[in-house]
């Protein structure tokens, strides 16, 4: 189907564009950005007055489960493509059950779902997994997920394995030892609750090693969730001196500290845990300088999961929805331009992932759009979330920002109300 897209505020960050232009699609592609081509005759048109027409989020951090319902939420935040991690029940290890999930979301026609290999058998850290066959059956990078390797060793070998083949690792930055038992930042808030604290040296001793693994063997790395001011620097600090590493940043991070826990209030425990008001600032500025990407950290928990003291319940949140408003609030904040609110969701995780044809409007990129209203104010509360899990420490505020048509491939998902596209 050929389509126009008009008179909307067409942003994309990876091409420098933000002006009013149309877009045009063709056959699931985007085929120009300006004036009309010549020989350009649209079977569908999209009026996008009032909207910024931007390339659709990628979102490096969901736990799509249930996956209907979770793909759903994605197109209704304006995501069109996230990442799974591996540990899921049961964890990805086997190409088999890679391509059951991936060929499961496929059916659906909803968000693209690009999984993440196992990088050890049952992700127990000693054994490495059969990583060519994982990529063979679509995995785009391997992981341990939340799951550690103990043994430096047996790291050293999966580094070393993946840098042959030109594998990527994603790897969350906490030892296992600094951290084993805590349950919030080791720090003021902790400390006056009686919380066994995870301190920031959790994040940085696993970072150094890391980065010294990579730096030895030449591998892609990708550090997930980054949670402290030192640990960006040391980040900044590699990539500045040549090493292959890249990290995300989840949203709720930029936003909120380990004041908000209050008097144990679980919506607020995550992992890694909310640092120091320093550390909210520095990931901030991180982000604004260019150093990582955002990502929602969507971790979907039942009303049962969170009903627990503070130390039983289960870390994590809803966050699909919620991405790109939280974006766009931090983008205000920080005072930057559009264009750079939208570059850690949409042209630097395409960098991550090495796709030229996602996160950007590029002739013969994928047609993943997000059509959004930048001011429209809306309420979070269990109604207006498409996600199984309504659970999030920003239930009942106001944020502004709505995505209004998600298109994948040129395509309208189901979620999406086709006669919203007509009226406009």
């Amino acid at each position: 189907m050929k389509i126009t897209i008009q008179n909307g505020r067409v942003v994309d960050p990876k091409n420098r564009i933000d002006q009013t232009a149309d877009v045009f699609i063709a056959a699931g592609k985007i085929v120009h950005v300006g004036a009309r081509p010549a020989d350009f005759q649209a079977e569908r048109e999209i009026d996008a007055t009032g909207l910024v027409v931007a390339p659709g989020l990628i979102d490096l951090c969901a736990r799509p489960a249930p996956l209907k319902t979770e793909l759903k939420a994605a197109i209704a935040g304006g995501i069109t493509t996230l990442i799974c991690p591996p540990d899921l029940n049961p964890p990805l290890d086997e190409p088999e059950l890679v391509e059951r999930l991936a060929q499961e979301a496929a059916d659906l026609g909803l968000a693209r779902l690009l999984p993440l290999g196992a990088l050890t058998r049952n992700l127990d850290g000693e054994r490495l997994a059969e990583m060519a066959g994982l990529a063979a059956a679509g995995c785009v990078a391997f992981s341990q997920g939340r799951r550690p390797v103990l043994d430096t060793q047996a790291l050293l070998r999966a580094f070393e394995y993946a840098a042959t083949f030109g594998f990527a690792i994603w790897m969350q930055p906490q030892d296992f030892y600094l951290s084993r038992n805590g349950f919030a930042h080791d720090g003021e808030i902790a400390s006056r609750l009686g919380l066994t604290g995870i301190p920031v040296s959790a994040e940085t001793v696993a970072i150094a090693t890391f980065l010294t693994l990579a730096a030895d063997t030449g591998v892609r790395l990708h550090l997930r969730r980054i949670s402290s001011a030192i640990g960006m620097n040391m980040v900044a600090k590699a990539q500045a001196e040549g090493v292959a590493v890249t990290c995300d940043v989840g949203i709720h991070h930029l936003h909120l500290s380990e004041q908000d826990i209050g008097f144990f209030d679980t919506l607020a425990r995550f992992d890694p845990p909310l640092r120091s008001r320093k550390d909210r600032d520095g990931l901030r500025q991180g982000v604004a300088q260019g150093v990582t990407a955002l990502c929602s950290d969507h971790t979907p928990l039942t009303h049962d999961d969170k009903l627990l003291p503070f130390g039983e319940a289960k870390p994590g949140a809803t966050g699909l929805e919620l991405l790109l408003p939280l974006a766009l609030q931090w983008g205000r904040e920080a005072q930057l331009p559009l264009m750079n609110t939208l570059a850690p969701l949409t042209a630097a995780p395409a960098a991550i992932l090495g796709r030229n044809d996602l996160g950007c409007l590029s002739v013969g990129a994928n047609a993943d759009l997000c059509l959004f209203a930048p001011d429209e104010a809306w309420q979070v509360t269990p109604k207006t979330l498409q996600s199984a899990s309504k659970h999030t420490p920003f239930s009942g505020r106001e944020l502004t920002g709505k995505a209004k048509i998600t298109l994948i491939g040129g395509q309208w998902p189901e979620i999406r109300n086709p006669a919203f596209v007509e009226a406009r």
